[in-house]
């Protein structure tokens, strides 16, 4: 029996700030993906604009005949990294709806567990 009454527990408002940071660097980290994911489709979606452009000026060319038709294989080439491209960014915009997702569900965890004040990483990004 002296084993438990020698038990002791931790400050409640210890635990709490414990938690605190813990969701911080988690709420830290899901914000650093969605900006290296967004980062990512930015630059694909120029890179997918230039290649769009450059296919389509290539076909007109063709079509006008000032461009040789043993071309076509490099117009293959193009639709073949444009098809590439709209598939990645399909594959981001559904990362970056994840992440969103599990932002708001920490988002409604720290909010649930009424684990106020906020610290300043997870009251700065909008909630």
């Amino acid at each position: 029996m002296a084993s438990i009454f020698g038990f002791r527990s931790r400050d409640p408002a210890r635990d709490r700030q414990t938690d605190l940071q813990r969701f911080d660097r988690l709420a830290r980290l899901l914000d650093q993906i969605a900006t290296e994911i967004e980062a990512e489709k930015t630059g694909l979606e120029n890179r997918y604009r230039s290649k769009a452009t450059n296919a389509a000026f290539l076909v007109e060319a063709m079509e006008n005949g000032s461009a040789s038709t043993s071309k076509v294989s490099e117009v293959s080439e193009l639709t073949t990294s444009i098809l590439n491209c709209e598939r990645r960014i399909a594959a981001l915009a559904r990362q970056n709806s994840l992440m969103k997702e599990l932002r708001h569900s920490l988002d409604a965890i720290v909010d649930e567990n009424g684990e106020s004040p906020q610290p300043a990483g997870l009251a700065a990004r909008g909630r």
